[in-house]
């Protein structure tokens, strides 16, 4: 990428170059703040354009950025970015502008605030509704330890749908800590906010009255002289706390122990910078409520908000049109729009089933199962806890709830997947989205631990597809054929491209099967592995090796006969999965083996005990051994007697164990 700064095609920047670190930015007038803000704003857009990642969250928080810089600062004040990828501004400002065009890219810096990569990034914020409680929880330490940093936290609306983030407000009232936090009101999150918040929040801001009088009052504190007497001040804002009372719900916040000021424009730099400046000193919590535009100066995003959330890269800078060549023909759908697709096709046969989100109908495609049964349908907002549970009640009263929720966020919702639905053996059918690896997102975004946390938990059935017709298939067996919970874990991406059946097949719960008979090792997989296991058989059969693949299909419960009769046919295993080899399948074909006695040597295959960085597909399986060459160099060595015994090895995708 041609560095931004020359532009020829455009003016030449003329300020942002010069800005390496926010001490820079404070050596520009007050003025000159709303040509930063542009500046920034265009150079996103270059970025963004050719690179790809996450757009509209930045775009609205530009000015606001600039602003926070402005007047406080980092590292020793601390800002938390809530959700992250409204970070981008503040990557730039602080000392990563020019590797923005390396942002989510393989050795590349990360799409989210990430504490190792700069001492600007005071917390990482890769899910939502966290900062509030990081925010008190720093705020608590500065505390104890007697030194005087701002701690800053800039929650989204959408991240304030988050119960987590009212369980914070409610404990750093009561700390009465100096924290600002910074409420950005766009009324989205990746979708359209949804619930009482969002109709609160409104409230606020589109009551007339209030503003007029709000903007009357500010004006007003904001003219006092120092010499007026505290009865007077005192008055004053006693009348501010009244109108908020009378004309708004404003009065909500501040219940919790926080002034509440606002709503004010947050593109308006030097309004933004003046609202910052007042509550420096006030030492005590406090939100800023800021109304922006997701979007913010890209015309395209700024009319589908949605579509712009994240952008592959490649698109015209002004008219958000497509640079790349169309393809000569459409690809196979995700795997994502094949479950929409067939829970819309059960829904025709089961009238009983609803469908629970998060916050992502359009990521999870359940707004297909919306457009068709809008009355069974909810958007709990981001809110996995809720949403567990939530669908654990409809269970309760008959209907068959499928929750469908990304692999990584399921992670916060484990205590109500365990207690409200599994300990009562609630028939909630878990859709478990962006299972594995999904690439440029990164270690927040891999659902590396699903089938791990999912293993130990009484009740459930636990499963995933080696193709669209085996997802169909297996979410019509939850719905129809089980009553129990289950869930089914699928990635992200597109699906095979094969032809599906028009009807739905039962699967037997439980049961695998043997795709390719092989006489001299057997290679178990399940879900993404599967096709990787069939291509590695090819691999070694180009070698001389003779391979069995089986498709386990379920991890619980683990079909016994069909591991039975492997390990009687053949004395090398070997076990390929996308999940952490912790608590997996390799795990549960190892305690099997162990259990009955069994001599097998075992070989598995799967992510390390780590964090996996971000990086594209290819290059992440590269790195991880998981394509076909080097799946087929490691099983020739362990078919061969030459595999290093690497159990223990936290860095290793590969463990061998021997049974006997």
């Amino acid at each position: 990428m041609a560095h931004a700064s020359t532009r020829p095609d455009r003016e030449p920047l003329r300020f942002l170059p010069h800005i390496n670190s926010p001490e820079d930015l404070k050596t520009y007038r007050l003025e000159d703040l709303q040509h930063i803000a542009d500046e920034c704003r265009s150079y996103l857009i270059d970025v963004i354009s050719q690179n790809g990642g996450h757009f509209a969250s930045s775009l609205g928080v530009v000015e606001l950025t600039v602003a926070l810089h402005y007047v406080y600062s980092t590292p020793r004040d601390h800002i938390i970015w809530d959700v992250g990828h409204q970070a981008y501004i503040h990557k730039m400002l602080t000392g990563r502008r020019d590797l923005m065009q390396t942002n989510r890219q393989f050795n590349g810096i990360a799409g989210f605030p990430k504490i190792p990569e700069s001492p600007h990034d005071a917390f990482g914020t890769g899910h939502a509704s966290t900062s509030i409680s990081a925010a008190a929880g720093m705020a608590a330490a500065r505390d104890l330890a007697g030194t005087d940093e701002k701690v800053i936290a800039v929650i989204g609306d959408g991240s304030m749908t988050g119960g987590m983030a009212f369980e914070a407000m409610n404990h750093l009232g009561d700390l009465k800590s100096d924290v600002l936090v910074i409420l950005n009101d766009n009324q989205m999150a990746i979708s359209p906010s949804t619930g009482g918040l969002k109709d609160y929040l409104v409230n606020i801001s589109l009551n007339k009255t209030y503003n007029k009088l709000r903007a009357f009052i500010w004006n007003t504190v904001s003219g006092i002289n120092n010499d007026i007497g505290e009865a007077a001040k005192t008055a004053i804002h006693k009348i501010e706390d009244g109108i908020k009372a009378s004309l708004t719900p404003g009065a909500f916040f501040e219940a919790l122990g926080f002034r509440y000021f606002g709503p004010i424009d947050g593109h308006n730099t030097e309004q933004l910078v003046m609202a910052l400046r007042e509550m420096h000193e006030l030492p005590h919590p406090k939100l800023l409520h800021v109304i922006t535009k997701k979007g913010k100066g890209f015309k395209p995003a700024e009319q589908n908000q949605s579509a712009w959330h994240a952008h592959s890269g490649g698109f015209d800078r002004i008219t958000g049109k497509s640079l790349k060549q169309a393809a000569p023909k459409p690809g196979p759908p995700k795997y994502q729009k094949v479950f929409g697709d067939a829970l819309n096709d059960i829904a025709a046969i089961e009238k009983n089933v609803v469908g629970i989100t998060a916050a992502m109908p359009s990521g999870t495609s359940l707004d297909l199962f919306q457009q068709h049964h809008p009355e069974k349908f909810y958007d709990v907002g981001i809110a996995e806890q809720h949403a567990v549970t939530f669908a654990a009640g409809m269970a309760a009263k008959g209907y068959k709830p499928v929750c469908a929720i990304y692999s990584t966020f399921l992670q916060r919702a484990y205590d109500q997947l365990i207690h409200d639905v599994a300990l009562q053996n609630q028939h909630v059918v878990f859709a478990i989205d962006r299972a594995g690896l999904v690439g440029e997102d990164g270690p927040t975004h891999h659902g590396a631990f699903d089938l791990s946390f999912l293993h130990p938990v009484p009740n459930m059935v636990i499963m995933a597809p080696k193709d669209e017709q085996e997802l169909r298939n297996m979410l019509y067996t939850s719905l129809i054929h089980h009553d129990g919970p289950a869930a089914i874990r699928y990635p992200r991406g597109s699906a095979t491209g094969m032809k599906l059946d028009t009807t739905f097949t039962r699967l037997d719960i439980g049961q695998g099967e043997t795709l390719h008979n092989g006489s001299d090792i057997a290679l178990l997989a399940l879900g993404t592995m599967v096709h990787k296991a069939l291509e590695t058989a090819e691999e070694l059969e180009q070698a001389g090796i003779s391979a069995l693949v089986a498709n386990m299909r379920f991890l619980k419960p683990l079909d016994t006969d069909l591991v039975e009769g492997i390990a009687a046919a053949h004395k090398k295993i070997v076990v390929i999965e996308e999940n952490s080899m912790i608590g997996g399948l390799g795990s549960a074909i190892s305690d099997y083996l162990h259990a009955h006695r069994h001599d097998n040597e075992l070989l598995k295959i799967g992510l390390p005990d780590k964090f996996i960085t971000h990086g594209s597909m290819k290059e992440l399986y590269a790195m991880l051994g998981l394509e076909r060459h080097a799946l087929g160099t490691t099983i020739s060595q362990f078919c061969n007697g030459t595999a290093t015994e690497t159990y223990g090895n936290s860095q290793s995708t590969i463990r061998t164990e021997r049974l006997a």
